[in-house]
């Protein structure tokens, strides 16, 4: 069933667009170009291989300048009962949460009831070290909490149990000297938000975010309630896919919790263009690049996966829940891929806006490990720029020795951690193995070999 918020009817010529930034619907009778339509078949082509060779499961929505390139859900909700994903199938979003806390913070902020500089004592003055940390070292990943607490996520404990516990896990470094990821820091913006608005966090989302964004299909989890048309969650394990473990929804929020639809993060798209969520000011503050490791708030800025072009966006994974979110605003471009059984969410994002911006991208293949030649491996042996090749025993190894390459020609590898993955050792015009070319997802990248041997 297609949510009534976005009805694409592409085949006859009809974007029909209701509740993005207003209601409008556009004629457009014989103007999908050629290379429109090429640039819609080569993404459904690509997604289509990645359902068929990889397993894909999820749905994925690519939008440009409001045009729809490709909007499609694969794969399975529930594997007992063999219900398939649907466009409107609601995903947990894992990390992409993030962005939703940023904003409800810094909508406290525009109203005058925090600021950015307020000291976390201020509203936890029982959490170690809180006199060093401010709230703007928490949402741009500064404040030197450590990644997160996966035990306690997965644990039966109370919210106020594992606040204790949460406590007592010490800093990874000094508030403010750098920046590391944390997980930690975002849960305790949600706790701040309850506190300041005096609303639970799901209520407080809810009312000031997803329905004046008309997000009718988005929530946050908890550990009660049933929620229609949800997707199960499946992990990877050694005897294959299995249901993922229970998370305790009761206090994993904030860095974590919220679901929703790809039509419904489209709207939220929409609304980040526009000032009914936050102001011009705070969207430069949420969309700004604080730190080396691209942290703005929530989001992340430019980061090295932008295929040259100004990119907003955040990844997440938390067992089977893999989701990617980017916004490609100088280009109008979104690239949205939810996934409940592990699928390498980002990895596809990568794939698809690459095919977006005209890369040729190879489609996923079945890689077959077959006898190659152990004495090419010496000559292979070496750096090419941040990549490290190594030789031992007559295996080849990707960086160290825990990802060996599986050999599929004489000169090409797949990785043994990941087979979307692939190293090909290519020759100069001098007969040495001068270069390499990487594919990630089907996007090539190439690495010059820093020293030769001689």
């Amino acid at each position: 069933m297609i949510n009534s918020k976005v009805l694409f009817f592409l085949g006859i010529g009809l974007l029909s667009i209701k509740g993005f930034s207003q209601t409008k619907t556009i004629e457009k009778k014989g103007n999908v170009t050629e290379s429109q339509m090429s640039l819609s078949e080569k993404l459904s082509k690509y997604m289509q291989t990645q359902a068929d060779v990889n397993g894909f499961s999820g749905t994925v929505l690519i939008t440009r300048n409001d045009s729809v390139l490709l909007r499609k859900a694969y794969g399975l909700a529930d594997y007992e009962w063999n219900i398939k994903n649907t466009i409107d199938t609601k995903f947990q979003l894992a990390s992409v949460t993030k962005q939703f806390t940023a904003s409800a913070i810094l909508q406290l902020a525009e109203k005058g009831k925090l600021s950015l500089d307020d000291k976390l004592n201020k509203f936890l003055p029982d959490f170690p070290n809180a006199e060093n940390v401010t709230l703007h070292m928490l949402l741009s990943h500064s404040s030197g909490l450590s990644l997160g607490f996966k035990e306690l996520a997965l644990s039966t404990i109370s919210a106020d149990s594992a606040y204790k516990e949460i406590k007592k896990i010490p800093y990874e470094f000094l508030p403010g000297t750098k920046s590391e990821y944390s997980n930690i820091g975002y849960y305790l913006l949600g706790k701040i938000i309850e506190k300041v608005s005096g609303e639970k966090y799901a209520v407080f989302l809810k009312k000031n975010i997803f329905e004046k964004a008309g997000m009718k299909n988005t929530g946050t989890s908890n550990n009660d309630s049933i929620i229609l048309k949800k997707a199960k969650v499946y992990h990877h394990t050694e005897h294959g896919l299995a249901h993922n473990p229970y998370i305790n929804w009761e206090f994993n929020i904030g860095h974590d919790g919220v679901y929703s639809t790809v039509e419904d993060l489209a709207l939220w798209d929409r609304a980040l263009y526009g000032t009914a969520i936050l102001s011009k000011e705070m969207k430069n503050r949420m969309f700004t690049s604080y730190n080396e490791q691209n942290f703005g708030y929530g989001f992340l800025i430019n980061p090295f996966y932008n295929h040259g072009h100004h990119l907003i966006a955040h990844d997440g994974g938390f067992f089977g829940t893999m989701t990617s979110f980017n916004r490609f605003t100088d280009d109008g471009l979104l690239v949205i891929v939810l996934s409940n059984n592990q699928s390498p969410a980002y990895l596809l994002a990568y794939g698809l806006s690459a095919i977006c911006f005209g890369k040729e991208v190879e489609l996923p293949y079945r890689h077959q490990k077959v006898k190659s030649n152990p004495s090419l491996y010496k000559l292979f042996e070496g750096n090419y720029e941040d990549i490290k090749i190594l030789e031992n025993k007559g295996k080849l190894y990707f960086n160290d020795f825990d990802i060996e390459l599986f050999p599929e020609s004489d000169n090409k590898f797949f990785r043994s951690d990941d087979d979307n993955r692939t190293v090909e050792f290519i020759k100069d015009v001098n007969g040495k193995y001068s270069t390499i070319k990487l594919t990630k997802a089907g996007v090539a990248e190439i690495r010059k070999r820093l020293f030769l041997d001689k």
